[in-house]
């Protein structure tokens, strides 16, 4: 398999020339971001995708992941790639430092995004995915969810996941059939979700799951349908890891369309419980 370089000079020319990073460091929040910064983050990323990621996609292609009772394992150097990524500080560069996060511009961030996916599709969806999550937690959640889980999906020790698709639904999401009844302050959620991306993962001791489901008293279609958070272990209030939630992936999903992809879409069955709603659509 060919090697994976970054433009790392042709990035920089096109964050300096075309997109205003001089704009943006007259905003205080970004003041700091100077262009030598700018160019050290840059290469240091390089370095790290083309010595660390890239090689995995032939260990990736040829091992592929393994799902046995519940449990999946990741090809070989995934799950230590992922912990050096985390190690690095990688996984919060757009988000607020109060969060955790390095609090650098969605532009430099994206840069850094096409260097993980160009370097390795497979092994980068699981911090896309997170990220996606972090946006609809800080969008969506109570302070209270930010307090218990945002530092940590920030910090990347958690991952986050989308779980939208079903069997009978496809890319329709008006034809979801998940429900969600409350119990509580909290709910209990029944249904089967396909095609989540590391929806299961040896990565992590936790994942962060975003739900569609419906209430009872939903009208049809997608302004019926609201977002839970449901996390893989439940979480104390002092942060530390309780019981295991009932959310268990039972299939890996073989499928074409990305090189080397290690087979890290799942299928989650049986029964959330104790989640929180973040919003719905009803009225929208």
């Amino acid at each position: 398999m060919s090697d994976y370089n970054a433009p790392v000079q042709d990035m920089q020319f096109i964050l300096e020339n075309l997109c205003d990073m001089d704009g943006l460091r007259e905003l205080p929040v970004f003041s700091e971001t100077t262009e030598d910064l700018v160019e050290a983050i840059l290469t240091e990323s390089a370095r790290f995708t083309r010595d660390v990621v890239g090689p995995l996609n032939q260990t990736g292609d040829q091992q592929g992941s393994t799902l046995k009772d519940g449990v999946v394992t990741t090809p070989d150097g995934f799950k230590e790639a992922y912990a050096s990524f985390v190690e690095g500080g990688w996984n919060g560069t757009p988000f607020e430092p109060e969060h955790g996060g390095m609090g650098l511009p969605w532009t430099i961030t994206t840069s850094l995004q096409e260097m993980w996916q160009s370097a390795n599709l497979s092994w980068s969806l699981c911090p896309l995915l997170t990220i996606g999550a972090i946006e609809s937690v800080i969008a969506h959640g109570t302070d209270a969810l930010k307090d218990k889980f945002l530092a940590k999906l920030v910090s990347g020790e958690w991952t986050g996941t989308m779980n939208l698709t079903e069997p009978q639904a496809g890319t329709d999401l008006s034809l979801l059939k998940s429900r969600a009844e409350r119990e509580g302050d909290q709910y209990r959620i029944k249904g089967t979700k396909i095609f989540i991306t590391f929806g299961e993962q040896d990565f992590t001791d936790n994942i962060i799951h975003l739900v569609l489901a419906r209430l009872p008293d939903a009208p049809p279609g997608v302004k019926g349908i609201s977002l839970f958070l449901v996390p893989k272990f439940l979480v104390n209030d002092d942060g530390s890891l309780g019981e295991r939630n009932d959310a268990y992936a039972i299939g890996l999903e073989h499928q074409a369309g990305h090189p080397c992809e290690p087979d890290l879409r799942h299928v989650l069955w049986r029964e959330w419980r104790w989640c929180r709603r973040l919003s719905d659509r009803r009225g929208a």
